[in-house]
């Protein structure tokens, strides 16, 4: 018996989704260079974690742009990709936010809030961007969440601002980052069961 391939994709709707996602991934990469130097200069965690956070998307993005024109194959290879580096990158910003608790440092509330609201700017940009594309196949849908992860993470860093501000203590800053890694653990759990071949 044959092997049955899939349709070929509408090159239009490759073109608009390849259009999309070039302009998310160069809004993630020029995000994540102002978040590090942010988040080292303001010693903040929750920025610091946002910052990866940036740096993981523009590498996935880059990932999902490769896996565009290629068979299904390829885009559940991208998708289990970016359901483990979320993981990995949860399992990171726990790491530093166990390390802050034992060396607390005040961050600088400030920096943390201007930068924040810069990057929720920016994350809402690329939000709308994907959010046609979210049910287009895994690939996109998987691109689509990270986004959505993004902005609900720079509201938190913006509340984490407000709250160390108001309480001059690093616990909010601290307690953003484990909330941050909670929802990238959730959406890497849930990306990677989307992904993974199911017996036939």
């Amino acid at each position: 018996m044959s092997e049955r391939c899939c349709p070929p994709a509408d090159p239009a709707l490759v073109e608009r989704q390849a259009r999309s996602l070039r302009l998310v991934l160069a809004l993630n990469a020029a995000m994540f260079l102002v978040e590090a130097v942010g988040g080292v200069l303001a010693r903040s965690t929750a920025l610091l974690a946002d910052s990866l956070d940036m740096l993981s998307d523009a590498s996935l993005i880059a990932l999902t742009l490769y896996a565009l024109n290629r068979g299904e194959a390829w885009k559940r290879r991208a998708a289990l990709a970016k359901g483990a580096a979320m993981g990995g990158l949860a399992l990171l910003v726990l790491a530093e936010a166990a390390w802050k608790t034992m060396h607390p440092v005040l961050p600088a509330a400030e920096a943390m809030g201007a930068i924040g609201a810069l990057a929720l700017a920016v994350n809402a940009a690329a939000f709308a961007l994907l959010w046609r594309h979210r049910a287009d196949d895994l690939n996109l849908s998987s691109a689509w969440l990270c986004t959505r992860n993004d902005v609900v993470a720079n509201l938190a860093v913006i509340g984490a601002a407000g709250a160390t501000a108001l309480v001059q203590h690093p616990w909010p800053d601290i307690a953003v980052g484990v909330a941050i890694a909670g929802l990238f653990l959730g959406s890497s759990v849930k990306v990677l069961l989307a992904a993974y071949p199911r017996p036939a």
